[in-house]
């Protein structure tokens, strides 16, 4: 005669396996580490940008969004330096800072302190020398004197702020401007179309906050000052939906490192 069976509990491996569930407390704890964890990188190491304008192109778009550094440059203890390495501005970098209209600007550092400016042609030299820009776009533009050929010896443009148009008089030696301790110039990539240290003067060592990483996603933007868009800035004007998903964004250009 058979016994009847009799109930048991879960196999082993269910019980195993129940055991690793997390209980409430737990996962409220591992959320918050998380949360605390993103706060932590957001406000003292990486924070989100736009690119609103076509000033950097072909660097940085019209709609790409950017992850910035903002522990490089500032100066920390040796122990925070050990793992968020700092060091100084340099020559090339593109840096984020403050302004005051807008609030803050994306630009690449062209004059460290010290150097001495010229633009002739729309090319740079410093300290005598041509300087390599593989980076700089000339877009057409209408003739600008002050903007082609600086420092200008006559105040030619009225976006040409006053006030920096009388201390770079007083800064500019046989057609150069040095550049004062302290100090930077910047200029837009994108050199005719680009609101800069040639309008507005030089920005402050304390000003510059950031440098951006990577760009982490891009939407695909038209450009008001190029004459033909990149390749991989299509606006999806197909009526096909795979089209029009394809022109959402740029894709090529998602996890791009800048530099």
């Amino acid at each position: 005669m058979s016994t009847p069976s009799q109930v048991t509990g879960p196999s082993p491996r269910l019980a195993q396996l129940w055991l690793h569930l997390p209980t409430l407390p737990e996962a409220l704890a591992s959320l918050l580490s998380t949360v605390v964890v993103a706060l932590f990188l957001l406000t003292f190491v990486v924070q989100p940008f736009l690119i609103p304008s076509e000033s950097m192109e072909r660097t940085l778009l019209v709609g790409d969004f950017l992850l910035f550094n903002k522990q490089i440059y500032a100066p920390t203890s040796k122990l925070s330096s050990w793992l968020l390495p700092y060091r100084e501005v340099a020559r090339g970098d593109i840096v984020i800072f403050h302004h005051p209209e807008p609030p803050l600007l994306v630009k690449r550092v062209v004059g460290i302190p010290g150097d001495r400016i010229r633009i002739d042609g729309g090319r740079v030299s410093i300290n005598g020398t041509t300087l390599p820009e593989p980076y700089a776009a000339f877009e057409p533009a209408m003739p600008n004197d002050f903007r082609d050929n600086f420092p200008a010896k006559m105040y030619t443009d009225p976006a040409v702020d006053p006030t920096w148009w009388r201390q770079m008089q007083n800064l500019t030696r046989d057609g150069e401007l040095q550049v004062p301790q302290g100090e930077y110039f910047v200029l837009g990539d994108n050199r005719n179309h680009s609101n800069d240290s040639r309008f507005w003067g030089f920005v402050p060592r304390q000003a510059i906050v950031a440098k951006p990483l990577v760009i982490y996603f891009s939407l695909a933007r038209p450009s008001t000052t190029e004459v033909e868009p990149a390749a991989d800035d299509r606006l999806g004007h197909d009526r096909e939906l795979t089209a029009k998903l394809a022109g959402f964004a740029r894709w090529k250009r998602i996890f791009h490192v800048v530099h």
